[in-house]
């Protein structure tokens, strides 16, 4: 298009006189030829097309040399060919052409460039960032409230340029009442707005003081973004100002600065427009959007800062392997320097920890990058007498109000690489199973010997009835404490085994419901109740340790026999789900209050019914052995249950 403007240019002869410039004649000659015209025309465009490919193709920076050399060349051949051979090569035109060509093809890619930066800045402007925390007028106000607090504070303002650039409040938090009068206050108000004035002309903090010094006191502070004025902050003080504030008040307008920013960037209407290159107030538009990302760079920092106040060690890396930070107490615990942590990358901050159960760490990570699942261990190291739990983590952001989908699809930021002792804690846990042991050997012997000699004393028929009556009461406490014991020792064990120490096996549910109905018949018969075994046909084995899976539904059916009335029905189900087997205990007995449903797996939890007290013969312990028990072979539990009506447990487990 350049050239053409040209071509048209000097079709109209209105490059003659600067055609001539570049043309020496002989004193004999009379006229210089010129070429036939379709083959000018032809030169002129060539050579714009050669300078508009050689900018787009190179760069400005690399193409001016061949430019420039295209354009001496051509000059000495102008002054060559005319002096000569009488014969004008239209020069003058075609470096024209060479010059307009280039410069609209650089102008062109500058105007790509100005868009694509126009649109990421309205893309970044527009979006609500994790840490913003609220909207901008909320936390205008919070930072008014700040104040009140910390400060003797009897009003706060917040102003902002109207369109006519004069100050305007745009929050205010003030005291109640204090009975001055109006005319004073009118005069207190624009008193304060000249204040403001004077400190966002100075840049700086201004301040109005009582005589004495210890009265009320105003100050005015600019708040100042990127170093552009954006608002003032106008603090009325009942008591005197203390210089020691000045940094809180600095760090509050800092804040607030960077808030005004923001919202009043966003307000603004960054319309994509074919005149925004060459627009001043489009370029002030998008240094305004610039600010917003500035802003939230200064605000964002603080995230490394807060981590190193944490008692754990913390690291995080870059997906290349970098270590972006890492805090004092995981230095500590690598035993670095922060000179050599930062010669590190991840791989040999792990290395660092390397121990038995952790001697690959490049494969830990390549897990963490294939699954997204976060990789934890418990690090022993008896040299020195340490334990340490290890946890390597993949962290991505999801954009807040999308659905999850494909594309939608979680973004991976970094890795993070967390440490914490608990070696005290894995003391007290052995102290815990020290005592439990205890329990075990020493409270069960004294046990055993009072239930024992009990049920003995009872047999004897020379003993008074009364007697045998509260020797039968011993007896019967004796056994409701060892049972409970067992029960707690049993539960306690679950909890503290490792997940991988059960022994699982294929095993059939419907099997294992079968057996156990038959051992608690005799139960059942006694208080005559009926139990009924639903079993569904062909159904899958689970892979489960049979002596605790047995406990389970003992325990189940064991529960509704017990909570049943008498001459109802206890039915047992085993459903064949999706991708799961789950058994069913199905009663007609005083069922369970809703406010009591999600606590009955809590341990030492018993249900009260209306009119009674609670069942001193439960232990409170069973159901919390159910639920250990199944979540331990990856199950779930779950209850359903209306008073007076019944109640139904259930339990799943994962189908082989």
């Amino acid at each position: 298009m350049a050239a053409m403007l040209v071509c048209a240019l000097w079709e109209a002869g209105l490059l003659a006189s600067v055609q001539h410039v570049f043309l020496l004649r002989q004193a004999e000659v009379s006229e210089i030829v010129a070429p036939q015209e379709w083959i000018s025309l032809l030169l002129i465009l060539s050579a714009g097309i050669f300078a508009g490919l050689s900018v787009e193709r190179m760069g400005a920076r690399r193409a001016v040399l061949f430019v420039a050399g295209a354009i001496v060349l051509g000059c000495a051949s102008s002054f060559l060919a005319s002096y000569f051979l009488q014969l004008d090569v239209v020069f003058a035109p075609a470096a024209l052409s060479v010059l307009a060509s280039a410069a609209l093809v650089q102008l062109a890619r500058l105007w790509q460039v100005d868009l694509m930066l126009t649109r990421n800045m309205r893309h970044v402007a527009a979006q609500t960032h994790a840490l913003e925390g609220g909207a901008a007028n909320a936390r205008l106000m919070s930072g008014l409230r700040l104040l009140e607090t910390v400060l003797p504070l009897e009003e706060a303002v917040i102003f902002q340029p109207d369109e006519n650039n004069h100050l305007a409040p745009a929050a205010r938090l003030r005291q109640g009442t204090t009975g001055v009068p109006e005319a004073k206050t009118h005069f207190a108000w624009r008193e304060g707005v000249e204040l403001c004035e004077r400190a966002v002309k100075a840049g700086k903090m201004m301040m109005m003081m009582a005589e004495t010094g210890d009265g009320p006191a105003s100050i005015a502070l600019p708040l100042r973004h990127e170093g552009r004025a954006v608002g003032a902050l106008l603090v009325r003080l009942y008591e005197g100002f203390d210089e020691s504030d000045r940094p809180l008040l600095a760090a509050v307008s800092a804040q607030m600065a960077r808030n005004f920013q923001r919202e009043e960037a966003r307000k603004q209407v960054l319309e994509k427009d074919f005149f925004d290159f060459i627009s001043v107030h489009a370029a002030e538009r998008r240094l305004a959007s610039f600010g917003i990302v500035s802003g939230l760079m200064t605000e964002q920092r603080f995230g490394a800062q807060a981590l190193a106040e944490t008692s754990d060690g913390h690291a995080v890396a870059y997906l290349d392997g970098t270590l972006a930070y890492i805090n004092p107490t995981m230095l500590k615990a690598a035993r670095l320097t922060e000179d050599l942590a930062r010669k590190l990358d991840i791989f040999g901050l792990l290395d660092l920890f390397r121990t038995g159960v952790f001697d690959e760490p490049s494969i830990a990570v390549r897990r963490v990058l294939q699954t997204g699942d976060a990789y934890e261990r418990e690090l022993h190291y008896v040299e020195r007498n340490q334990t340490l739990e290890l946890r390597i983590a993949l962290i991505t952001e999801r954009a807040r109000g999308v659905e999850e989908s494909e594309e939608s699809a979680p973004q991976p930021l970094c890795l993070s690489v967390t440490i914490r002792d608990v070696t005290r804690i894995k003391e007290y846990e052995k102290l815990k199973s020290d005592m439990i042991s205890l329990m075990s050997h020493e409270l069960r012997t004294p046990i055993t010997s009072i239930n024992g000699f009990a049920e003995l004393l009872a047999m004897d028929e020379t003993i008074p009835a009364e007697s045998r009556e509260f020797l039968t009461i011993i007896s019967n406490e004796s056994q409701r404490l060892s049972r409970m014991i067992n029960t707690f020792l049993a539960v306690t064990q679950l909890e503290a085994a490792d997940k991988q120490e059960v022994l699982k096996i294929p095993l059939k549910l419907d099997d294992v419901v079968r057996e156990t109905l038959a051992s608690l018949q005799p139960v059942a018969k006694k208080k005559r109740i009926r139990l009924i075994e639903q079993p569904a046909s062909r159904m899958p084995p689970v892979a489960a340790d049979k002596s605790l899976i047995t406990q389970v539904v003992a325990n189940l059916v064991g529960n509704a026999i017990k909570y049943s009335p008498e001459r109802t029905t206890v039915t047992v189900s085993t459903v064949l789900e999706a991708d799961a087997v789950r058994v069913q205990v199905e009663d007609r007995g005083y069922g369970i209050p809703p406010e009591s449903i999600d606590k009955v797996w809590e341990k030492f939890y018993r249900v009260a019914r209306d009119g009674q007290e609670k069942d001193e013969e439960s232990t409170g312990l069973g159901l919390a052995f159910v639920r250990e028990v199944v979540e331990q072979h990856g199950g779930e539990v779950l209850v359903e249950s209306e008073v007076g009506r019944g109640s139904t447990f259930s339990f799943t487990l994962p189908r082989l």
